[in-house]
C-alpha cells in the first residue's frame, strides 16, 4: 500500500495572504526569519489579517538560515508558554522548517531530537495546534511537504526530518512574497526546485500520482527560471507555483542522493558554507550520470518533456546534463566544489566521513541506484575536481 498526502488547502495567487482573515482560532504564533518579511510589510499584513479574524498573535523572530537544534528548542518553549492553536510560519524554507520541528516539541515536550530524526517516527500531531505555511522563496516547497531540515552545528550535520504529520494543514502561495528575492537566492532556490522534481521523477517511490507533478514542475522551472533570475515578476510568479508542484511530488515520492550529499556537505567545511540549492545544482548533473545506469529511461523521459533531442536514451541523458550545466553557468553557479572554494586539504580530510554520512542519509534509500560509501567518495571526488562520472 502506498500513500499520497498534501495539505488540506492550498491558497494561491496575488492577494492570497488575505486568507488569514478567514482562520478560526484564538491564538497564533508566527515564526519568521531575519527580517525580510517585516522589512517588506508582509509580517504587519499577516498580523493585521489575524487580528481582523479575532486571533491573538505572538511573534517568534530571527530564525537563522539553516535553523539549529537550539532555535527549535527555544521556539518550542515559547509555544508552550503562549499555547497557540495555530502555528503560522512565513518566509523562506528555514523558518518554516524550524516551525515544523517546534510544533512536535510543543505538543510533546518529552520527545527527543534523537526520536524525531528517525524517518516517519513523529508522534501524532494536532493535539494542540494546526499549522499554516506561507513561503517567500521559490524552492524548498516546505509549505506542502512532509519534511524539515534542521542543523546540528556542533556535529556539522543537517538532519532531514520526515513524517506526514508535519505536512502543513494550509499553504498560502502568494507570489508577492517571492518578488522580494535577490537574484542569487532566486537562482539557488530555483535549482533546488528543479532538483526536487527530477529526483522525485526517478525515485524508486515515484507513482502515477507524483509523475505528472514532477514533469510539470521541471517544465515550469526550465521555462521560467532564467527570466525569474533576471527579475521578470510574471516569470517569478510561475516559479512560485512550479516549485510548489515539485514539493507535492517529492513529499510523496521522496528524493535521492543529490539531497543526501547536499545535507551532509552544507555545513561541513570551514572554508565555506554551501547554500543548499547551490549544492544541489552543482551535484545534480554528476549524480544523473551516476544514476543513469539504473534510470536512463526515466531521465530520457525528462529530456523529451523539455524538448531536448537525441537518437538514444544515452544521448538524451547527456543532453539533459548539458542543459543543467548551461543553466548553472547562466545563474553563476560553480561547476565544481573546488571552484566553489572548498579547501582541497580539508576536502580530503573529511570526505570519507562525509561519504559515510551521505550514504546513511534518509534520502539515499529512494535513489534509483544503490551506492556504497566508497562509490560516494569517488562521486564526491569527481564533483570536487570536475571529473566525468563513468563508473
Amino acid at each position: 500500500m502506498a500513500r499520497f498526502t498534501l495539505p488540506r488547502d492550498i491558497y494561491y495567487g496575488p492577494g492570497s495572504l488575505e486568507t488569514l482573515k478567514t482562520l478560526k482560532g484564538k491564538k497564533a504564533i508566527i515564526v519568521v526569519g531575519g527580517g525580510s518579511m517585516k522589512k517588506f510589510g508582509f509580517l504587519d499584513q499577516a498580523v493585521a489579517y489575524l487580528s481582523e479574524a479575532g486571533i491573538e498573535v505572538q511573534l517568534f523572530e530571527n530564525v537563522e538560515p539553516d535553523p539549529s537544534v537550539e532555535t527549535v528548542m527555544k521556539g518550542a518553549e515559547a509555544m508552550r508558554k503562549f499555547q497557540p492553536d495555530w502555528i503560522i510560519s512565513m518566509g523562506g524554507g528555514s523558518p518554516i522548517d524550524a516551525a515544523k520541528a517546534m510544533w512536535a516539541f510543543y505538543e510533546y515536550p518529552e520527545t527527543t531530537f534523537e526520536d524525531l530524526i528517525v524517518p516517519f517516527n513523529f508522534p501524532e500531531l494536532r493535539t494542540k495546534a494546526r499549522f499554516l505555511a506561507i513561503p517567500s522563496t521559490s524552492g524548498t516547497a516546505t509549505e506542502v511537504t512532509a519534511f524539515s531540515v534542521i542543523t546540528d552545528y556542533a556535529k556539522g550535520i543537517k538532519y532531514p526530518l520526515a513524517d506526514f504529520n508535519i505536512t502543513p494543514d494550509i499553504a498560502i502561495v502568494d507570489p508577492a512574497l517571492a518578488e522580494t528575492m535577490p537574484a542569487k537566492l532566486t537562482a539557488h532556490t530555483g535549482m533546488d526546485a528543479l532538483t526536487h522534481a527530477i529526483e522525485a521523477y526517478v525515485s524508486t517511490l515515484h507513482s502515477p500520482f507524483t509523475d505528472p507533478l514532477a514533469i510539470k514542475a521541471i517544465q515550469m522551472v526550465i521555462d521560467y527560471l532564467p527570466a525569474s533570475y533576471q527579475g521578470d515578476m510574471a516569470a517569478r510568479e510561475q516559479m512560485h507555483y512550479g516549485q510548489c508542484l515539485a514539493g507535492m511530488a517529492f513529499s510523496n515520492a521522496l528524493l535521492g542522493i543529490v539531497h543526501s550529499m547536499a545535507h551532509k556537505t552544507g555545513a561541513a567545511f570551514s572554508t565555506g558554507h554551501i547554500p543548499h540549492g547551490c549544492a544541489n545544482a552543482i551535484y545534480l548533473p554528476y549524480v544523473i550520470h551516476f544514476n543513469a545506469k539504473m534510470a536512463e529511461a526515466r531521465y530520457a523521459d525528462i529530456a523529451r518533456s523539455i524538448g531536448l533531442q537525441g537518437t538514444t536514451d544515452a544521448d538524451l541523458v547527456n543532453a539533459l546534463c548539458k542543459k543543467i550545466e548551461a543553466y548553472n553557468e547562466k545563474l553563476s553557479i560553480p561547476k565544481t566544489l573546488k571552484e566553489f572554494g572548498i579547501d582541497e586539504t580539508e576536502f580530503k580530510q573529511k570526505i570519507i566521513k562525509i561519504s559515510e554520512l551521505a550514504v546513511g542519509d534518509a534520502c539515499t534509500g529512494s535513489n534509483p541506484r544503490p551506492i556504497t560509501a566508497a562509490e560516494m567518495e569517488k562521486l564526491f571526488t569527481c564533483i570536487y575536481y570536475g571529473i566525468d562520472v563513468n563508473f
